[in-house]
């Protein structure tokens, strides 16, 4: 029997919140994207990356261990083409201003509306 393979982007959604990851999820899957892969620490992330290698990553700040930041520079360190947008809390102004300086495209404050989550995806997935 032929394996069958999913088509369509992979997305990794990477924060310490379960809540948070399922928001997302469910975000995405209303928008059509269901291949995806999560990590719900600085350590899953790189590992996860480097097994899936996603087409985007939606990376949170705040993470135990090591926070969003140092990961992100991991991840571009190791793939310089890494789609990566960052996901802050408000008031994390000064955070994100360094997380994009440091080579992410984009962000997203939570809590966000799906609508401007989608928006985002597809327009880093089709650059």
């Amino acid at each position: 029997m032929e394996e069958v393979l999913e088509v369509g982007y992979l997305i990794m959604v990477a924060d310490d919140a379960l809540f948070m990851r399922n928001i997302i999820k469910k975000a995405l899957a209303e928008g059509g994207y269901n291949r995806i892969v999560e990590a719900a620490n600085g350590l899953e992330v790189v590992e996860c990356y480097r097994e899936h290698r996603p087409d985007l990553v939606f990376l949170d700040i705040t993470m135990p261990g090591r926070g969003g930041l140092d990961i992100l520079v991991d991840l571009l360190a190791e793939d310089e083409n890494a789609k990566i947008i960052m996901c802050s809390a408000m008031g994390q102004e000064s955070v994100i201003l360094q997380a994009v300086q440091k080579g992410a495209l984009d962000f997203i404050t939570k809590p966000f509306r799906a609508a401007d989550l989608i928006k985002m995806v597809e327009t880093y997935l089709k650059q």
